[in-house]
């Protein structure tokens, strides 16, 4: 309850942050059979993350891992079941920062190209694409867009993101072009689902889409495409980011747009186009100019 309502996570997240401390309280059990979460030091803890870093976990993993049990012991801080807070010292794994796979904007025209538009799907599919790479929006954000979000004068969207933190989000004249199409000429004629009226993207039964079906779709396009890279649905939200700052857009307007709480997080992206950025110096900076 405590993390669904007050820390507002997901229904996954939360699965998830028991799931890890049920872990913890399966191997204190085994180890430390009278050992209370009161009780429990910062050596016992180390005890848990060293056998599961010989278990192989990523880092990631182990990041999210401990993140549960940070949480577990706020929780109990805050309800005054305890006074000690073992976590507080506890290392956190060495994150390495994974450069994402980017689609460059002849990719995405291909993409967009191999979209059959004499189908119902088609027009629905180029509709999702410029949404995708339009806005940047996470898939999550995307599925569960809805009709009454779009503010089509203004050309803004009210996105709903991680945590329930809504945020504005531009949306171009082509996105709510293509959108209007969809609408108009082939979500019209769907016999919607009760309670399902608002969603955006519908199937053919009237329910919303799910994250899956959207995969699919990313990967069908793909292939028939001819792009070799591995590339999912955050694929667009990247390469939007990406081309946004390759383009001269400001960072922390990327970073409200994203929905980013922390800039570092946004950050990643300077470092995507080496390419553009030896082009910058080469260009620029003294000692490259010819005399």
């Amino acid at each position: 309850m405590y993390l669904s309502a007050e820390r507002s996570f997901s229904k996954h997240s939360v699965e998830a942050y028991l799931r890890d401390i049920g872990g913890l309280a399966s191997f204190m059990e085994k180890q430390f059979p009278n050992l209370t979460p009161q009780k429990t030091e910062l050596k016992h803890l180390q005890e848990y993350i060293k056998q599961i870093n010989e278990f192989g976990l990523s880092a990631s993993t182990q990041a999210r891992i401990l993140s549960g049990i940070r949480a577990f012991y706020k929780f109990l801080l805050m309800e005054k079941e305890t006074d000690n807070d073992p976590t507080t010292l506890l290392d956190w794994p060495r994150m390495a920062r994974k450069l994402p796979d980017v689609l460059n904007e002849k990719e995405i025209e291909d993409m967009l190209n191999a979209i059959d538009r004499s189908t119902d799907d088609g027009e629905r599919n180029r509709a999702i694409l410029e949404t995708l790479y339009g806005c940047g929006l996470r898939v999550s954000e995307l599925v569960n867009l809805k009709i009454s979000e779009i503010h089509k004068e203004d050309e803004y969207l009210i996105i709903t993101g991680k945590g329930n933190k809504q945020r504005l989000v531009p949306i171009n004249g082509m996105a709510l072009k293509h959108i209007d199409i969809y609408l108009k000429n082939i979500r019209t004629h769907i016999a919607i689902k009760k309670d399902k009226e608002d969603f955006l993207f519908i199937n053919r039964r009237g329910s919303p889409l799910s994250r899956v079906m959207i995969f699919y779709i990313i990967k069908d396009l793909a292939e028939k495409a001819g792009i070799k890279k591995t590339i999912s649905p955050h694929t667009f939200r990247h390469s939007f980011a990406t081309h946004l700052l390759e383009n001269g857009a400001d960072l922390r307007a990327v970073q409200d747009m994203l929905g980013h709480e922390s800039i570092t997080t946004t950050e990643i992206y300077t470092h995507i186009s080496r390419g553009m950025l030896k082009d910058v110096i080469e260009k620029h900076h003294p000692r490259n100019k010819k005399n």
